[in-house]
């Protein structure tokens, strides 16, 4: 027995990630539902927390992960790159709240056609980010690891697709909308979602550097 408890231990890390993971995606499904029913008051206001309570959870992984790697002895990927990818990850779920909570706090009081299609491409790549991560235990298999990768592309095409919305979405706003009041609301909005994107590109990025040198 006291010997089990000298020996180095790895930590449970990629279950973390996984928990993380799944976190972010509530979020992100929290949010669309939040953008869908946003003439629902009642229904706005449980999305909101639905948000909130996934983005806590989120936090609270993210805590774990940080105090874990700094009682772990071995880990399975190196300490800069836990570190790393745990803290990105824990900012696409910031982000998500922090656009819930702009919508509230500016008083936003209609969805346009602009925000659910950036809501749309922010919840796929919050889902490919949950495949990518769900596949680092498995790296070290060839196949595994050229899926991660390809996943991991295919989340930087839809932040491509993100970016080119949102130039369409200033370039409408600046034009169509005569209310200067409702231009900064929706041009801040639009920015938070945009960026929700290129933050999930980032944990990408983060994935990839630990696939190309661990498998």
């Amino acid at each position: 027995m006291l010997f089990g408890k000298l020996l180095p231990r790895e930590g449970n890390f990629f279950e973390m990630f996984n928990q993380h993971a799944e976190r972010i995606v509530e979020a992100a499904r929290a949010f669309s539902q939040l953008v869908a029913n946003y003439n629902d008051a009642h229904l706005r206001e449980q999305y909101n927390r639905d948000v909130d309570n996934a983005e806590r959870a989120a936090d609270r992984v993210t805590h774990d992960v940080n105090r874990l790697i700094h009682k772990t002895f071995i880990t399975p990927i190196d300490r800069d790159q836990i570190h790393t990818l745990i803290n990105t990850m824990d900012d696409v779920a910031d982000l998500i709240q922090d656009s819930a909570e702009t919508m509230a706090l500016y008083d936003v009081r209609h969805m346009t056609e602009e925000i659910t299609r950036l809501t749309d491409l922010s919840v796929k790549c919050c889902e490919r980010v949950k495949e990518a991560v769900g596949m680092l235990s498995r790296i070290t298999d060839p196949a595994v690891a050229e899926a991660a990768l390809k996943t991991c592309e295919e989340i930087d095409r839809l932040e491509s697709d993100a970016d080119r919305v949102m130039r369409s979405a200033m370039s409408k706003l600046f034009r169509e909308e005569p209310d200067v009041r409702e231009v900064l609301k929706l041009k801040a909005i639009y920015e938070l979602l945009e960026t929700i994107t290129d933050k999930c590109e980032d944990v990408a990025n983060v994935i990839e550097g630990i696939v190309l040198e661990n498998s």
